[in-house]
């Protein structure tokens, strides 16, 4: 569990300094630890638009050494362009655990029972469900870590047909009569505001537009990772207004480089051939 401390929520563990080196089979970061390369577990199913920069400052957390993972370590934050970016999609559910415990949301103060990962929907689990005398609230939570020059923060950075799904099934709760909220999680303190992305998910963004005005409560918590913790720095606006993907489609073409992963085995078959010639 995360202590919150004025401001601060600590790392859950201990961090570890070190370069990172590349991205394969999605989940996989290569990191150099002093004259160790480890491989880390990329806990992200998305395309990491514009982290990934071989020669970049990383962050990885060890597993307890009775842990029977084959991953020994976690990549939690990266520096890109001076700015420290989380980069743990796992993390965010605890960070607004956090944040809603010290009663810092408005909207989520009364409430006297808070429950992880209940089942509901077709095969779904919300992610975090308050509890009233009276009343139930289902909420949300998904990780932002793209930033663009305008200062959006742009959710998703990939097709996510598992996000819009969340989103039919909070517009049910809110027809059922219930509260429904989503909390976007910043985790990087250079955005100004949220846009859902209709350049990277359009059937998302159009969704998302839709269950705010079906009801749907949307927010934006707005986190300062350090290497300390995560400074918690108040909420940012989520604009639902449209807007020309023509605007931001310069900003995603010139991180394209920056962006996805390789797969491992063609990684090590082009470095022989280029040795080879």
């Amino acid at each position: 569990m995360l202590l919150f401390a004025n401001v601060l929520i600590p790392h859950p563990k201990p961090l570890i300094e070190g370069t990172f080196l590349a991205r394969y089979d999605r989940f996989i970061a290569s990191v150099s630890i002093g004259n160790m390369e480890v491989d880390a577990h990329c806990v992200n199913t998305g395309r990491m638009e514009g982290l990934i920069r071989p020669g970049s400052r990383a962050w990885v957390t060890k597993v307890p050494d009775d842990s029977p993972r084959k991953l020994r370590y976690t990549l939690e934050l990266l520096e890109v362009d001076g700015v420290i970016i989380g980069v743990n999609t796992m993390l965010p559910n605890r960070l607004a655990e956090a944040v809603i415990e010290s009663k810092r949301v408005q909207g989520m103060k009364r409430y006297s029972k808070m429950s992880r990962e209940v089942a509901y929907g077709e095969r779904s689990r919300i992610d975090l469900l308050l509890e009233g005398k009276h009343s139930r609230h289902w909420i949300e939570v998904k990780n932002c870590h793209l930033v663009y020059p305008d200062g959006g923060a742009y959710f998703p950075d990939s097709v996510s047909k598992r996000a819009s799904g969340h989103l039919e099934e909070l517009v049910k709760k809110v027809d059922a009569g219930e509260k429904a909220s989503v909390l976007f999680v910043v985790q990087r303190r250079d955005g100004a505001f949220v846009r859902p992305s209709s350049l990277h998910d359009p059937v998302f963004a159009k969704a998302a537009r839709d269950a705010h005005r079906a009801g749907v409560k949307f927010s934006a918590l707005h986190f300062d990772p350090t290497i300390e913790g995560f400074n918690y720095l108040g909420t940012l606006p989520v604009d639902f207004r449209p807007y020309s993907t023509e605007d931001i489609t310069g900003f995603r073409d010139a991180l394209i480089d920056s962006s996805g992963w390789v797969r491992r085995g063609k990684a090590i078959k082009r470095a022989a051939s280029k040795v080879g010639k």
